[in-house]
């Protein structure tokens, strides 16, 4: 039964299983989730989830990042979750079903506050969270189904809560039962013209995830076998799976599987994974178109073709509303937008997305002359690769054309360390003062070390108002 087999797989991985590499991703994507937090503090969605989680106040709880207020666990995790969420600037995985497995830390970071868990157990929680989440986008797509793929979050999230949480191996059975018979999210999410609640869809499978280990802990029980029963998940959701190796796990006696959290993506730009080669693609274009055609380069530009794969069209470049974007959420979702955006600003930041500039008529009229078309060639290279091909013409009669297969921040081409730490900074500033930044930045880098993660959380604490 695959839920026996993830309790056993939670309850056995130890700290020392975990190779070098492993522990310092997690590092890594701790200080880009943290930053894209900060960056998104002010975001309607976050306030108002922010707002709901204070209404419940528990003194040795988990903390509201950015604040001192301490809520449930739940909570914590629902409103930091959509913090991590909203600017669509965390971490990816590309597999047959997509996923953003730093979605999970909010989780890990709610259940350890309060549990007073040390920074090996936060390593720990994380690492498996990557390796349920993104074992399972392994195994089979929920989108053709009709399901969004959050729907395996609270499988990640509450199996990470678990081991947080010290559960024994019959209670995580039983959070794992639990976290899968009531969190079956829509597609709908992700359809046409997107809403808030893009933000929020995974924060809400990760608070259900942790509400599910918290009655595991308290006995309470659920239905099994929830994978396989008759009227279990996937019979009615997945589909029949094989679940691949997890890290860790012999697949022969000489070979150990590689942990998941080193296949994973961190972002370059605030926009869905797919358009990351697309915006890198046309930012390299803008160069040469005005160093061609001069100042009036934009005006003179009569279409843009976005070459790609099936995968990318179906997400970001099929809707109608990707040509007529009216949200920040349907806009880092739109490859015209987001071409047309690099081309006209030559660069891509959460102001990219402001209502102001969705309303510019300059750049919904260059939004109109971009088609968006598959390319045979392109077929079968993707997850491997997420090649974009854009072209741009003039009415000079002269055609532009660049092509990415890897962004920066791919496994093949790795974001650096320091570029980590910048991103952060950067997303951080006017949150956070230098000091404090670097320091928390230093604490980070040294988590393996951190007895309890709460003395974490001052650190996290906004200057200025809204940080009570």
């Amino acid at each position: 039964m695959i839920a026996d087999r993830l309790a056993e797989y939670t309850k056995s991985l130890r700290y020392e299983d975990l190779p070098p590499a492993a522990v310092h991703e997690v590092k890594r994507r701790l200080l880009d989730s943290l930053g894209c937090a900060f960056g998104a503090w002010n975001a309607p969605p976050c306030r108002i989830a922010r707002t709901l989680a204070q209404s419940v106040k528990l003194a040795n709880g988990a903390t509201l990042w950015g604040t001192s207020y301490k809520t449930v666990p739940d909570l914590a995790t629902f409103a930091n979750g959509a913090l991590v969420r909203y600017l669509d600037f965390n971490d990816t995985y590309l597999s047959k079903e997509p996923a953003h497995p730093s979605d999970n830390i909010a989780a890990v970071l709610a259940v350890g506050e309060a549990a007073h868990a040390s920074g090996q157990f936060v390593i720990q929680a994380t690492v498996l969270a990557y390796e349920v989440q993104c074992r399972l986008c392994d195994a089979t797509a929920l989108r053709p189904r009709g399901w969004d793929h959050v729907t395996y979050g609270p499988f990640s999230s509450t199996l990470a809560a678990a081991k947080v949480m010290r559960l024994s191996k019959a209670e995580t059975l039983q959070a794992v039962n639990l976290a899968g018979v009531a969190n079956i999210a829509l597609r709908q999410t992700r359809i046409g013209d997107l809403s808030m609640w893009k933000a929020c869809a995974f924060s809400n499978a990760a608070r259900n995830g942790v509400f599910a280990a918290m009655l595991a802990g308290q006995g309470m029980t659920g239905p099994s076998p929830i994978f396989e029963g008759e009227k279990g998940f996937m019979n009615l959701v997945s589909g029949p799976f094989d679940l691949p190796a997890f890290g860790g796990e012999y697949e022969t006696q000489e070979e150990r599987v590689p942990f998941k959290i080193l296949g994973t993506y961190i972002k370059q730009y605030p926009v869905e994974y797919h358009a990351q080669t697309a915006v890198e693609a046309a930012l390299s274009l803008r160069e040469e178109l005005l160093k061609s055609e001069g100042e009036q380069a934009f005006a003179a530009i009569t279409d843009v073709d976005i070459g790609s794969y099936d995968v990318a069209i179906e997400i970001i470049g099929r809707d109608p509303e990707k040509w007529h974007p009216r949200t920040r959420e349907t806009a880092d979702h739109s490859f015209p937008y987001c071409v047309a955006v690099s081309l006209m600003d030559g660069t891509v930041t959460p102001r990219s997305f402001d209502k102001h500039r969705l309303a510019d008529s300059a750049l919904s009229s260059l939004i109109q002359k971009i088609r968006v078309i598959q390319q045979p060639e392109f077929v079968g290279r993707y997850p491997q690769a997420m090649p974009t091909r854009v072209t741009v013409r003039t009415q000079s009669g002269k055609e532009y054309v660049k092509q990415v297969d890897y962004p920066l921040g791919h496994p093949r081409n790795p974001m650096p360390d320091h570029e980590v730490e910048q991103k952060f900074l950067r997303l951080a500033a006017g949150h956070l003062d230098r000091a404090r930044a670097k320091h928390l930045i230093d604490l980070i880098w040294q988590l393996e070390r951190v007895k309890d993660i709460s003395t974490l959380m001052p650190l996290l604490k906004r200057k200025g108002r809204g940080s009570g």
